[in-house]
Formats: C-alpha cells, sequence, structure tokens
C-alpha cells in the first residue's frame, strides 16, 4: 500500500512495526516522525486498537518512558514481560536506562 493511502493508524502501524526488537520508542516520537506533532495520543489510540495487526504496541511508552499503555494487555503485567523477554529492563512499570533502548523515527527512517 503507498504512504499517501494509509490511513493515520495505519502510519503509526507502519512505523512501529520498524521498531527493532528490545528497543522503545514513545509516542510523541512516532507522531512527530509523521508529522503530527499535538498527535501523541492518538497513537496512543492506534496501538491500543492494535491488536491483531503484527504491531508490536509493547514497544511504545511515553515519553518518560512509562508504561502507560500497559492496561490494554492481557494479564496484569504482559507489557513488561514482553519488553524484559527482550532485554529491556523495567522497574515499577519505568523503562530503565531510556536513553540507550529509545529508538527515534526521526533518526533513524
Amino acid at each position: 500500500m503507498k504512504p499517501e493511502t494509509l490511513n493515520f493508524f495505519d502510519k503509526v502501524y507502519e512505523v512501529a512495526k520498524q521498531i527493532p526488537y528490545g528497543r522503545v520508542t514513545s509516542y510523541g516520537a512516532i507522531s512527530n516522525y509523521l508529522g503530527a506533532a499535538r498527535s501523541a495520543r492518538m497513537v496512543g489510540y492506534a496501538m491500543n486498537g492494535s491488536g491483531g495487526k503484527d504491531v508490536p504496541a509493547h514497544r511504545v511508552v511515553n515519553r518518560k518512558g512509562l508504561l502507560t499503555g500497559k492496561h490494554h494487555f492481557d494479564g496484569t503485567n504482559l507489557m513488561q514481560q514482553l519488553l524484559e523477554s527482550e532485554g529491556v529492563k523495567v522497574i515499577d512499570n519505568q523503562i530503565q536506562d531510556l536513553d540507550t533502548v529509545f529508538w527515534d523515527p526521526n533518526e533513524i527512517l
């Protein structure tokens, strides 16, 4: 599908699918990359609705590295477990060493 024919959620999913294993990005970084700087919340809505679309939504956190979307995952700690299985350290719903594991689509794509 050509990028100009994708809706906003589909564009979000295309970016999220490129987040490397063991890395995270933020809702705001994705919205900035898509040229919609004030649409971080819409990126969150897209991640919430991404079930079944093969999107690694667990790799998208808030700008401070908090697992603010964790309540949208089945189970109490699934988001954290998925991140930890990729080697991302999480303590009290907070990504540790965020600067090290942060992936910025503006710098990479």
